[in-house]
C-alpha cells in the first residue's frame, strides 16, 4: 500500500476541482514579462505583484518587504516581497516562491504569444521567463485562492530578489519572516515534471596578480609579466586536470577561470592582471581540493617568473562561498507532495540534481528544505528564449494543488 506523506492533510473536499483560471494566469505572465527588472531593480515588478494581490482581496497587512537588499553588494531598490496568508484549514505552513529579477539581455522584452509559446517581439532581447514565469505561477495561484475563497493551510509566498547575481534574496531571507514553513516549493525551470531535489555548491575566487612593468622592447628582462604568471597557472591547472571537468579519486567537480583583465599595450610588460574563477561540486571537501589546487597553481606560477635582478610578482586570492550544495531525500515531505502534484497531471515525475545554483540552495541552508519545479522556461538568458505555455499551464495546476494541500 502506498505510504501517505508524513505531512499530508487528508480532506474530503474538492478544493480545486475546476482547476485554475488559466486565461487569467496567462494574462498575469504576459503582464509581468513586460516589466523591466534586472537584479537590484525589481521594485516595478514587486509593485505590480502587490497590485494583483490587493485587487484579488489580499489584506495590506499580509504583504511585507524584508531588508535583504541592504545586505547585498548591489544594494537594490527593494527587499524580498513576502506575503503570509492565514490558513482556513489546519495543516503545516506551505511556501511557494520564485525570483523577480531577470538578466540584462531581457530588458526591453515585448512578450507576444506565437503558437504555443511566448517570445519577445524584439529579436534583440530575451524574454525574462526566468523567472517571471515562476512569479506568475505563484501569483496566479494566490489570486485564484483569494478570488474563489478556496480553503487552504497557512501559506507564505516569497518573491525573491537578486537571484541571478548570487542568490542573494534567498541567502538573506529569514525563516522566521516566512513563518517557518514546513513544505516549500520553488518554481524556476523548464518541465514541471522535472523535480530538482539537490544542487551543487559554488565557490567564487577573485585573483589579483601584481607584476613589474618594464619596456617590452628595450628591457623586457627587467619586468615580470602578470600575464605570463596567469598563463602558467592556467596551463598548470589544465595539464594536471584541475580545470574544466575535474575527476579525481572517484570524486567529481568543475572549475573555470572565466574572466581575465590584463595589460594596456604590447610594448609594456604587463604589471597587473585580475582574474575571476570558480569551483563547483556536490562534495564540499572535494570542492575544497579544487580551490586549493587553483591557489597552488598561481602561487607556483609566481615563483617561475622572475626579473633579471631576481624580483618576483605577487598573487592575492580572495574567495567566498556563493552557495552550499544540498540534497533532499526522496521521502522529504515537499518532494513527496511535488511528485504527487505532478502525477495528478498525468505526468511522470523525474527527480533531478542540478550542477547550477538555485534559490533552493540557500533556502535549505536557512532551514527551509525546498524542492524546485519547472514552469515552462526554454533557452533562458538568450535572445531565443521562449515560454512553453502548456508547461506553464501544468505548473499553475500543480501549484494550486500544492498551495491548497489537495
Amino acid at each position: 500500500m502506498p505510504r501517505t506523506p508524513k505531512t499530508a492533510v487528508p480532506r474530503s473536499r474538492s478544493v480545486a476541482a475546476a482547476g485554475p483560471d488559466l486565461t487569467r494566469a496567462r494574462a498575469i505572465v504576459l503582464d509581468l514579462l513586460a516589466i523591466p527588472g534586472v537584479s537590484g531593480r525589481e521594485k516595478a515588478v514587486a509593485d505590480r505583484i502587490v497590485k494583483w494581490l490587493r485587487e484579488a482581496g489580499c489584506a495590506a497587512s499580509a504583504i511585507a518587504f524584508d531588508k535583504a537588499h541592504q545586505k547585498t553588494p548591489l544594494g537594490g531598490e527593494v527587499g524580498n516581497l513576502i506575503v503570509k496568508l492565514p490558513g482556513t484549514v489546519p495543516g503545516p505552513r506551505r511556501l511557494l516562491m520564485a525570483h523577480m529579477d531577470t538578466v540584462p539581455v531581457c530588458v526591453g522584452a515585448k512578450p507576444v504569444v506565437s503558437g504555443g509559446h511566448v517570445k519577445s517581439a524584439d529579436p534583440k532581447t530575451g524574454l525574462g521567463g526566468d523567472d517571471r514565469a515562476g512569479c506568475a505561477v505563484v501569483l496566479a495561484t494566490a489570486v485564484e485562492i483569494l478570488r474563489r475563497g478556496l480553503p487552504h493551510p497557512p501559506l507564505t509566498l516569497l518573491f525573491g530578489i537578486q537571484e541571478e547575481v548570487g542568490l542573494f534574496g534567498a541567502r538573506y531571507v529569514k525563516a522566521a519572516d516566512l513563518g517557518r514553513p514546513k513544505l516549500a516549493f520553488n518554481f524556476d525551470g523548464g518541465a514541471v515534471e522535472k523535480i530538482t531535489i539537490g544542487a551543487t555548491g559554488g565557490y567564487r575566487m577573485d585573483i589579483t596578480i601584481e607584476g613589474i612593468p618594464s619596456h617590452a622592447g628595450v628591457a623586457p628582462e627587467k619586468g615580470v609579466s602578470a600575464i605570463a604568471i596567469a598563463a602558467l597557472a592556467i596551463a598548470d591547472l589544465v595539464d594536471h586536470g584541475w580545470h574544466g571537468l575535474v575527476e579525481k579519486d572517484g570524486k567529481r567537480g568543475t572549475s573555470n577561470v572565466g574572466v581575465i583583465q590584463a595589460g594596456a599595450a604590447t610594448n609594456v610588460v604587463a604589471e597587473s592582471a585580475t582574474l575571476r574563477a570558480e569551483a563547483r561540486g556536490h562534495d564540499p571537501a572535494f570542492r575544497g581540493r579544487i580551490v586549493k589546487a587553483i591557489e597552488k597553481a598561481f602561487a607556483d606560477a609566481v615563483k617561475r617568473v622572475t626579473a633579471a635582478d631576481g624580483r618576483r610578482g605577487k598573487v592575492t586570492v580572495t574567495g567566498r562561498l556563493d552557495y552550499e550544495a544540498f540534497r533532499l531525500a526522496a521521502d522529504e515531505p515537499c518532494v513527496e507532495e511535488a511528485c504527487a502534484a505532478v502525477r495528478s497531471l498525468g505526468l511522470v515525475p523525474r527527480l533531478d540534481v542540478s550542477n547550477g545554483g538555485l534559490d533552493a540552495n540557500w533556502m535549505a541552508a536557512n532551514g527551509v528544505p525546498t524542492v524546485t519545479l519547472g514552469c515552462g522556461q526554454m533557452e533562458i538568458h538568450t535572445t531565443q528564449e521562449r515560454l512553453d505555455l502548456r508547461a506553464f499551464d501544468d505548473a499553475c495546476r500543480a501549484a494550486l494543488r500544492l498551495a491548497t494541500g489537495v
